[in-house]
């Protein structure tokens, strides 16, 4: 039976080929979508669906076919699900009751859960916004306590709890709008905390710049007690060095110990801003751009402070422009040591290069102005004390003290030019007089203290120096020099310093005060005491000169004892020794001028007397009177060396005058009575020699030969041979060596020639002379003769 529906079926559907192979893709549940979608692709979904009506005619027959085998069985099936419908109606009908009955039931307890789990969100929230709270609190407490520090202007505690709140609270704060405001406003305050501490550092430079004047004065005062002292302890050695002599003496010694005063007690100044500021500047990472904010600043003060005022001349404010200049450089000394990396050394050293050379160029431009010794000394000291102040530092001062010491030559002309008015001016003030000194503090003032005393023994007062008021009031401004060079020089070595003070002292004493005696001694208006006094003078300055050079030594800390060499000494004491001969010499003239006016033999001699005139001529007492003044005079205040030459020189040119006289073209004859007229005048004037050469002392001194009357020896044998009873003796070889041996043939013939023992007049031819010649008269015939025939 099933066989043959079977047949039917297929026969009545015309499967093909295609129809089982969809049948069997249906059967086994696969996806016939790429089928459909081929089919729509390629334009033919006709067969397709004619395929699908076939298949689906087939299942219809397939069920109605298992419907009519199953038919019982489905009917049955049917029934008991009728039951199934019953019982599930019951079933229904219960649950409806129990569900309205639990219903009833849970709608309280519903009510109840629905409270619990609104309290329970309640909870939640509100445990939530606690924490909240307390966390906003503490940000909020914090804020306000940095708020608090930077009220107080306690900004390192701010900053510290700024950053506090940024590493534990700002991420964690639950308020977002408190948030924004706390992350906005830290940053406001960081700025408000960097401006602050800016506008106290900015009052802090104010501050600085205004003590820098006072650090720089204390710090240089400090270095200038400190020179002091050394001055004086190093005299105080020399003085016991000297006293010691070799150092074998028993000496006691003090030893003086002084409390040095530390920097930082004697210089107080307080850098707590500038710590604190880069201490901020560090908290807020921005250190570097503060150290170039302080070192910008501080530069442009420097810059500022070292401005060359057109207004206040430059001696006025050079202390206070170095003490500027100290005090800064102090200052940043300790920033850079104390501040831990604020300021660096090359920072420091660029700072202290662009003030040395700004200060350089000041000092060239200002020296080269500088027209006082005394200006250019004043700044110079200053400058010496400010290096020494500031390498106690470590500063490089070495630039600046090659700028000054290259002034050392204009110092030296400026101050040898001050000195030459000065001593021009004493000399041209000086009366030439004798000093008399009325007490002990005169004589120590003028005469100890430059050691011109000739003995150690106090004389009695009052006293009478043997020199004018300008020998002390030279010593007084050479001496001044010596202190004024040594001062200028006391950055070199002892020895240095002396040697070039030496040197500069022989320039002054030279080229200054041996010019000025020259000048002086050349005068025309000089006259005989005056030119005594230059001579005593210079007698005394060249003693001095001793004085000068062992000054000298004492200044510069040279041991004194080493001036007791031969060789130590100043080339000026052999020029000033010139000198004084110089003024010898122009006293010998001034003599012999006063000599020639007093003496005069043409016209106060009558050369053909008829008689002698007794007691000698008039002229020769006023020449003793002279002589015997100039004598008392020059044996006051010359030395005997000296005197004795004034004495030659008066008596040998009294001499040549003599004999001159009978030489002179006025002087056409002469006869015997002026020859023993003259022969009267020159014993008196050799008894005063005689006398003088006694009197003064000086027949102790050369006792080997030699004196007053010596220096007559040609006149005298002049009026010997003429009042010879044998004149022509003077031939005689062995007889003129030993009686005329110093005047000469032509002289003697000269003057021979003029001789005529006759009168000129008619009344002369009168006398009571005899008329015949007697054996002089023919004995000096004959000496003419045989002097005309020897020339």
């Amino acid at each position: 039976m099933n066989a043959k529906p079977k047949r039917r079926i297929v026969t009545e559907n015309g499967d093909t080929g295609e129809d089982l192979v969809l049948v069997t893709l249906i059967g086994n549940g696969e996806d016939l979508s790429p089928l459909v979608r081929h089919a729509f692709e390629t334009g033919r979904p006709e067969p397709l669906l004619h395929q699908l009506r076939n298949v689906a005619k087939k299942k219809e027959a397939e069920i109605e076919e298992l419907c009519r085998l199953h038919y019982e069985e489905f009917i049955v099936a049917v029934d008991e699900l009728r039951g199934v419908l019953v019982d599930a109606e019951e079933l229904k009908s219960e649950l409806a009751s129990d569900n309205y009955k639990l219903q009833e039931v849970g709608a309280n307890l519903l009510s109840k859960l629905d409270h619990l789990l609104e309290s329970y969100a309640i909870k939640k929230n509100v445990t939530e916004a606690i924490k909240m709270s307390k966390t906003s609190v503490q940000v909020l407490e914090l804020c306000s306590k940095c708020n608090s520090h930077v009220s107080e202007g306690r900004f390192y505690p701010a900053l510290k709890t700024i950053e506090l709140i940024e590493k534990n609270y700002l991420s964690n704060i639950p308020v977002k709008k408190l948030r924004a405001i706390v992350e906005d406003r830290i940053p406001a305050v960081k700025l408000h905390i960097e401006k602050k501490v800016c506008s106290e550092v900015n009052e802090w430079l104010v501050h600085i710049r205004s003590m820098a004047k006072d650090i720089g004065h204390a710090a240089i005062g400090h270095t200038s007690s400190a020179r002091q002292r050394d001055q004086e302890m190093q005299a105080r050695q020399r003085e016991v060095e000297e006293q010691s002599g070799s150092g074998l003496a028993d000496l006691s010694f003090a030893l003086d110990v002084e409390e040095a005063e530390e920097d930082s007690s004697s210089l107080k100044f307080d850098l707590t801003p500038i710590y604190r500021a880069y201490h901020i500047h560090k908290c807020l990472g921005i250190q570097d751009r503060f150290r170039e904010y302080y070192c910008n600043n501080r530069l442009l003060q420097l810059n500022s402070d070292l401005q060359i005022s057109s207004v206040q001349p430059f001696l006025e404010y050079h202390q206070t422009l170095l003490a500027l200049v100290a005090g800064y450089f102090i200052v940043e000394d300790r920033v850079m040591r104390t501040a831990g990396g604020l300021l660096e050394a090359s920072q420091l050293e660029t700072m202290w290069e662009t003030a040395v050379s700004k200060i350089k160029s000041m000092l060239e431009e200002h020296f080269s102005r500088m027209d006082s010794a005394a200006h250019l000394l004043l700044v110079k000291d200053y400058v010496a004390l400010l290096g020494a102040t500031l390498r106690q530092y470590g500063y490089e001062v070495s630039t600046l003290l090659d700028t000054v010491d290259a002034t050392k030559e204009k110092y030296h002309n400026l101050l040898r030019e001050e000195c030459r008015q000065q001593i021009s001016s004493a000399i041209a003030s000086d009366t030439y007089e004798q000093m008399v000194l009325k007490k002990e503090s005169d004589y120590q003032a003028n005469v100890l203290s430059f050691q011109l005393q000739t003995t150690d023994i106090m004389p009695a007062f009052p006293f009478v120096a043997p020199f004018s008021s300008m020998v002390p009031e030279t010593c007084r401004i050479v001496r001044s020099f010596i202190k004024d060079s040594v001062n200028y020089l006391s950055n070199d070595g002892c020895m240095n310093a002396f040697n070039a003070v030496r040197k500069y002292l022989d320039s002054i004493l030279i080229d200054v005060l041996n010019e000025d005696i020259l000048n002086s001694i050349s005068d025309d208006g000089l006259g005989v005491s005056q030119a005594m006094q230059i001579a005593a003078n210079a007698s005394v300055l060249e003693r001095a000169c001793n004085f000068f050079l062992k000054s000298a030594a004492i200044e510069c800390g040279i041991p004194t004892r080493s001036m007791d060499r031969p060789h130590a000494t100043l080339t000026a004491k052999a020029v000033l020794n010139t000198a004084r001969d110089e003024a010898y010499m122009r006293l010998l003239d001034l003599v012999n001028y006063k000599l020639d006016d007093y003496m005069s033999l043409t016209e106060n001699v009558s050369w053909t007397s008829d008689d002698v005139p007794q007691g000698g001529h008039e002229y020769m007492n006023e020449v003793i009177i002279y002589l015997d003044t100039l004598m008392s005079t020059a044996q006051q205040i010359l030395p005997l060396d000296a005197l004795c030459k004034v004495g030659i020189g008066a008596f040998e040119h009294i001499s040549n005058s003599i004999v001159g006289a009978f030489l002179s073209d006025s002087v056409k004859r002469f006869n015997a009575n002026a020859v023993m007229a003259i022969n009267n005048d020159l014993k008196i004037l050799e008894n005063f020699a005689d006398e003088r050469f006694h009197s003064t002392g000086l027949s102790e001194i050369y006792k080997d030969g030699g004196s007053f009357r010596a220096c007559l020896i040609e006149a005298r044998q002049l009026i010997n041979l003429l009042l010879s009873s044998q004149p022509e003796n003077f031939m005689n070889p062995v007889i003129r060596e030993k009686n005329y041996n110093t005047l000469e043939h032509k002289k003697v013939a000269l003057i021979c020639d003029k001789f005529k023992d006759s009168a000129d007049s008619l009344f002369g031819s009168l006398s009571n002379r005899k008329a015949n010649q007697n054996s002089r008269k023919k004995s000096m015939d004959a000496l003419k003769k045989r002097l005309r025939d020897f020339s």
